[in-house]
């Protein structure tokens, strides 16, 4: 019988995260105060986070302890399994080797209740009463939903319009939770009156919905915000998905040539990546690490690398990184959660110094892999989880190809079954290409007046 499985026991559960910035040759430049253009203190955080992940942002420590609590919760899903895709190398006739890491055995079926946890958690051992949050698809906003359930403290979030009305399971497990949930762009905010006064018909974006939610938190003394991707302690605890995998391939008797993963704000890519990224710096290892995004909202392989907002309105600091412009609304695509128009800073300094790779996937390309992926592994992949999926293929299609065998490694991170809607969409025809042009990203890129870096 074929070793399709690879597991780990609960005491093999990492007791801390990887802090990767210790190892890069290149650090990330300062987050700027847009009206100084002055490098910010953590003291400038201080009213969006409890202090302790705002220490975790700016940690140049290696390792940071997970506390016990939170990997005793992590327990309810962790460790998550590792297989081998046999099903998908005899579809592709590939002699490459395919393994998973699959995320979506969580509660709220996805990588997001890794951070989730840990940042209910700080938020709590503060005495925060509720956290705001956004949510695109609303992977993140179930998460932080199920997560401050276990931590009794309420939780409001802010869903992308297009999400909001395309998933409404996704909004309806947030209420189970406890949550309350409002379209984005709402009239709750100034920043949605704002929008929705200039753009009554907004489709949403994942940057007017962060405007949303810091407002909220911003204006609130009792209101904390929390953001699930994109920021260094987010991509700091995803960490343990790499870990875990790093042992279960040396279960295996493997390691991986290539690591792939979606990629939206960070978190997901980080999260395998990372681990895999350390044994390049440590032990002069050559691991590829591709970011799969989509062809629609393109900021690691057609942006610019610059000083941006975080958020639409212009209420973070500003970040050094990979954006289409804080201006920028995406395509209404499915793949909710990768409709955001910036990169974490760790992740664009990576790939500005050609540390890692990226590509881009169009939508009729990734539901066909996410439907191949499923007629062969049996798992419905998340839209989001099928851009990997898309880059996967290319790459052991390249490997027949050149008749060579490689290992790849690629984070399933979440399953698909609150998105029947969008598969639906493609068995109907309703998936079209769509891929940006120079002339929408160059309008975009104009109308940033943010720092640019030499």
């Amino acid at each position: 019988m074929k070793n399709r499985k690879i597991i780990l026991t609960e005491n093999e559960i990492p007791d801390k995260w990887y802090n990767i910035m210790a190892d890069m040759p290149n650090k990330p430049l300062p987050p700027l105060h847009p009206g100084t253009m002055q490098p910010i203190g953590p003291d400038a955080l201080a009213p969006l986070f409890p202090m302790a992940l705002i220490m975790q942002e700016v940690s140049a420590d290696k390792w940071v302890e997970i506390p016990d609590e939170v990997r005793d919760i992590y327990t309810i899903w962790r460790p998550t399994p590792l297989y081998r895709a046999y099903g998908l190398e005899k579809a592709l006739n590939t002699p490459a080797k395919i393994y998973y890491k699959y995320e979506g055995t969580s509660p709220s079926g996805s990588h997001k209740p890794n951070t989730a946890v840990p940042q209910a958690y700080y938020n709590a051992k503060e005495g925060v009463k509720k956290i705001a949050t956004e949510t695109g698809a609303g992977q993140w906003g179930s998460a932080l939903s199920f997560a401050c359930n276990h931590f009794d403290m309420k939780c409001e979030v802010y869903m992308v319009r297009v999400s909001y009305d395309s998933k409404p399971y996704r909004k309806i497990m947030m209420n189970t939770w406890g949550a309350d949930v409002y379209p984005s762009p709402s009239n709750r905010t100034e920043a949605g009156r704002k929008i929705l006064s200039e753009y009554p018909d907004s489709p949403g974006s994942l940057g007017i919905a962060i405007s949303e939610a810091i407002e909220v938190a911003a204006s609130d003394p009792d209101t904390k915000y929390a953001l699930g991707s994109v920021l260094n302690h987010v991509l700091l605890h995803q960490t343990i998905i790499g870990q875990e995998a790093l042992k279960q391939m040396e279960k295996a008797g493997d390691m991986p040539d290539i690591v792939i993963a979606p990629f939206g704000g960070g978190s997901n890519f980080a999260g395998l990546s990372f681990p895999f990224l350390r044994l390049n710096f440590e032990e002069g290892r050559k691991i590829r690490c591709i970011a799969s995004e989509p062809a629609s909202c393109p900021k690691l392989t057609r942006g610019i690398f610059r000083y941006d907002f975080g958020d639409t309105i212009g209420m973070t600091p500003l970040l050094p990184m990979f954006t289409l412009g804080h201006n920028f609304v995406p395509a209404p695509i499915h793949a909710g959660g990768l409709r955001y128009h910036g990169a974490g800073v760790i992740v664009s300094q990576l790939l500005k110094d050609k540390l890692i790779e990226a590509v881009s996937h169009s939508n009729p390309e990734v539901f066909e892999a996410g439907i191949l992926f499923a007629r062969t592994e049996g798992i419905i992949p998340a839209p989001e989880a099928a851009h990997g999926i898309a880059t996967v293929i290319a790459e052991a299609k390249k490997c027949k190809e050149e008749g060579v065998s490689k290992t790849i490694l690629f984070n399933l991170c979440g399953h698909g079954y609150f998105d029947m809607k969008a598969y639906q969409d493609y068995f109907e025809g309703k998936i079209k290409e769509h891929v940006l042009s120079d002339a929408e990203i160059q309008a975009s890129l104009k109308e940033l007046t943010t720092p640019e870096i030499a």
